[in-house]
């Protein structure tokens, strides 16, 4: 037997191991017999409960070199605003809120915490290590809901709380997490089917290769941590509106296909100028329209559902817009004054970058607008109190219960103002003979606007001119 067979015969053990954690099928049928709870996760996991614990995915903030104006502040949902449901504060973190149909309108933002209804402290605890949700992310077919607590307040259980045959069996289906996992969150945010990004839509559970050439389930079948991957959960990636980092460094479509993937010596001299996703995403929002502004000053009855939401505008099949990035984001702060972009719109998260700026590329983007209230006086964005809203469609109490809650500001006075943020679209990316030609950029009436991007005219022509 030689040293090559002997060390492979050592090895398939680890190798089957290996295999089978990352299968659907693989069941900790073997480790316990019961689930009670994240405390049967611990008794082999304190550690990676500690290292989750500390990752962005639970404290929902973190370090945010990334953004401009952080001036080394922990930064995250927890403590920013956004212009979708503003922020997970206060009675928007927990809870039933039912129409008059007695039907479950909304549950809180926690629905997309990996934990069990506890807000994530900046201390851990044991407490805190059993708040977290581990089957959320690692369960295939796992599935959870509000319960009001004996003594008062709510928490997360899991739907087979009182079967435990059933518990015992989705809790042994651990896996890795797969796509299906990472969108039961990141394809519903901001309140519906693909809202919110834009590009990250249920279809990439199961598509193929024409929809996005990474996820395809006909080529190369990517899990959203294949790409993302990073060590002790913390997640590699942060596209351009997201505050936090879980690592220091970017997520780059340089780090696997280098700097010259084409075969083209005038394709690869445009990538280095420009993102690969500008040609390779010539829309998001395919399957399922996305909200491209959401106008909170002018509450929206629907009566399917018997509930209230701002007026918001969903758009299918959006061409992006196209800016200038070098890495970094301005962002507007809860408390702060006001920056605003030179049509008066607030300037909620913002590239940096410019043509004159080598480090910057040209990227594509979802330009979303709202319309948020802002404190009379100060000139401070309010968050709004959204979940009792959802039921009653009281605006003007929901804003200033925010700003009393948020600012001290008793029966506040507030003026409604345009805000616009800008997305990084990643998500979607088509094969090659799906990507833009050349006359998509360089022809009149283009989707590129050249002034905007510091140009005086389209550089193609102004080259062929010479």
């Amino acid at each position: 037997m030689n040293v090559r067979t002997l060390l492979l015969l050592l090895l398939l053990p680890t190798l089957a191991l290996a295999a089978d954690q990352s299968s659907p099928e693989y069941k900790h049928k073997d480790y316990f017999e019961h689930y009670e709870g994240t405390k049967t996760c611990l008794q082999c996991h304190q550690k990676e409960a500690e290292t989750f614990f500390h990752s962005q995915h639970y404290q929902w903030k973190g370090a945010a070199p990334h953004i401009a104006n952080a001036k080394g502040r922990a930064l995250g949902k927890m403590n920013t605003i956004n212009d979708f449901c503003t922020n997970p504060g206060g009675a928007n973190w927990i809870g039933l809120i039912k129409n008059k149909e007695d039907e479950v309108i909304t549950r809180g933002c926690s629905a997309c915490h990996a934990g069990l209804g506890e807000k994530p402290s900046e201390t851990m605890t044991q407490a805190q290590l059993e708040n977290i949700d581990c089957l959320q992310c690692h369960a295939s077919g796992y599935r959870r809901d509000v319960y009001e607590k004996r003594g008062g307040g709510w928490e997360w259980k899991p739907i087979l709380w009182q079967n435990q045959e059933g518990l015992d069996s989705v809790s042994k289906r651990i896996s890795l997490p797969k796509r299906a996992m990472c969108l039961r969150c990141h394809a519903s945010s901001g309140g519906g089917p693909n809202f919110k990004r834009g590009d990250i839509e249920y279809v990439l559970a199961n598509t193929d290769r024409d929809y996005d050439v990474h996820m395809g389930t006909d080529g190369l079948n990517f899990d959203c941590v294949q790409c993302h991957k990073g060590e002790d959960h913390r997640i590699k990636g942060r596209g351009t509106d997201l505050s936090a980092n879980d690592t220091p460094g970017l997520l780059r479509c340089g780090d696997c296909h280098g700097q010259t993937p084409h075969k083209s010596a005038d394709l690869n001299r445009h990538t280095a100028r420009v993102n690969c996703t500008v040609c390779h995403i010539p829309s998001f929002a395919r399957t399922d329209a996305t909200d491209m502004f959401r106008d909170w000053s002018k509450p929206n009855y629907h009566k399917d559902t018997d509930r209230y939401s701002a007026t918001i505008q969903l758009v299918k099949d959006v061409p992006p817009v196209y800016a200038w990035f070098n890495g970094n984001t301005r962002e507007q702060f809860l408390g702060e004054p006001l920056k605003k972009d030179a049509n008066g719109n607030i300037e909620m998260m913002v590239p940096e970058g410019s043509r004159a700026d080598d480090s910057s590329k040209i990227f594509a983007f979802k330009v979303h607008r709202a319309k948020l209230p802002v404190l009379d006086g100060k000139g401070w964005v309010i968050p709004i109190d959204v979940e009792e809203f959802f039921q009653n469609g009281e605006l003007d109490h929901a804003v200033k219960a925010a700003a009393e809650a948020d600012y001290g500001a008793k029966n506040a006075s507030y003026q409604f103002q345009p805000t616009i943020r800008y997305m990084g679209i990643f998500h979607g990316v088509r094969p090659a003979k799906y990507a833009l030609s050349c006359k998509d950029c360089h022809a009149e009436n283009s989707r590129m606007d050249w002034k905007q991007l510091g140009y005086g005219s389209d550089p193609a022509a102004v080259k062929a001119k010479q």
